[in-house]
């Protein structure tokens, strides 16, 4: 089967050397942040330089520390994002939020639950990967006071353009909260709050080399000082009351590590990105968004082969891929993303999506290619 080629990166990705030493050397610290004595005062050191990591890398490198709460994980900060927004104040209930058509289920299912609640969701469509601005500017209203909007598509590689569309939203109502998803974006692209706008920004540790279990919500003083979030688990009063549960020190101090070894080198991605999709045949369709695109993440359609029988064939040589988002890999449905993105059901049940990093090698392409021009001959014949 030979050397395993790991193009799933986006699902989850392998710990590093130097995370997995933090690891190893953290599981000696394990005193209760929370404690006063000696081995409390190191776990909260832990947290406290694991902070000021994070901070600096969303841009804040003098943030307060209450600017950034570490969660379970990205899906937990969406959630507490969200539906923390919409709790906070008596007044938000029946107003209106905004966000898009291709977000995580995190986000579109917690949303859901806040429509049962009595909340009105638009969804903005992204034909193309590309938001529908008219869309947007028709939707925004007085009475919105929450928009939310990922950074960076997970099964398409979309980058959205945000800001101007924060800033609209501001236009119309200045105390409108606003949040993005940056899950994938995180340690991929540079971003700030400033220059996205956002009051809110949830990251995850283990798109980045970092354990699963561990993420993080940035929270901006406005939100704060207005009161604007409220917690969704409660406790003890850790992570200044928005988070109880004893923090995940070890988590907490992986993702500050993972953190610590910096951006990744989106050049020599964009060029292992082209040489992949030269490798493949010529009867696979690339869904290229068409607007900016993040070069880690490559959707490709087959030639009316279903995406779960070439998964497995891929498998079989070693190479792993996924069928859409790791979340959602198990429903029976079309992807939203890709049918919000123009595929129809059909095609959307035919794509894979290939997630890497700058290590793929030139060696390990030219087998992707190889494998995939034997498949689709082999299933071809199969149908």
């Amino acid at each position: 089967m030979g050397e395993m080629i790991y193009l799933d990166r986006s699902a989850t990705t392998p710990l590093s050397d130097a995370v997995k030493k933090t690891v190893i050397e953290t599981m000696d610290r394990f005193g209760n942040p929370s404690s006063l004595h000696s081995l409390g005062v190191d776990g909260e050191h832990i947290l406290t330089d694991a902070r000021r990591t994070v901070l600096s890398a969303l841009g804040k490198p003098d943030g307060k520390p209450g600017e950034l709460i570490f969660t379970g994980g990205g899906s937990e900060a969406n959630n507490l994002a969200l539906t923390g927004v919409a709790h906070s104040k008596a007044y938000n209930k029946g107003g209106r939020i905004i966000t898009t058509a291709a977000e995580h289920p995190s986000v579109l299912e917690c949303l859901a639950n806040l429509e049962k609640e009595g909340y009105e969701v638009v969804k903005i469509p992204a034909p193309g990967g590309v938001l529908d601005m008219s869309a947007f500017m028709r939707a925004m209203t007085p009475s919105t006071f929450l928009v939310s909007m990922m950074l960076v598509n997970n099964e398409t590689g979309a980058v959205n353009d945000i800001a101007p569309l924060f800033a609209m939203a501001r236009a119309v109502n200045p105390k409108v909260v606003t949040h993005t998803d940056a899950v994938q974006a995180f340690m991929k692209m540079r971003f700030s709050p400033a220059s996205l706008g956002a009051d809110l920004i949830s990251v995850s540790g283990h798109k980045i080399g970092a354990p699963k279990g561990v993420g993080a919500l940035y929270v901006s003083p406005a939100v704060t000082k207005a009161r604007n979030l409220s917690p969704i688990i409660f406790g003890g009063g850790q992570e200044w009351g928005m988070r109880a549960g004893t923090e995940n020190t070890l988590g907490i101090a992986a993702l500050g590590t993972a953190v610590k070894e910096g951006l990744q080198n989106t050049s020599a991605v964009r060029e292992i990105r082209e040489k992949l999709i030269a490798a493949l045949p010529d009867t696979v369709t690339v869904n290229t968004p068409k607007g900016k695109t993040l070069p880690n993440i490559l959707s490709v359609t087959l030639p009316d082969i279903k995406s779960e029988t070439m998964l497995h064939h891929l498998s079989s040589y070693g190479i792993y891929v996924s069928s859409g988002s790791a979340c959602s890999s198990h429903s029976r449905h079309p992807s939203h993303v890709l049918t919000d993105f123009g595929l129809t059901p059909r095609q959307s049940d035919c794509t894979l999506r290939l997630s890497f990093d700058a290590t793929l090698s030139d060696e390990q392409i030219a087998r992707v290619g190889k494998a995939f021009e034997e498949g689709i001959t082999r299933l071809a014949r199969m149908r």
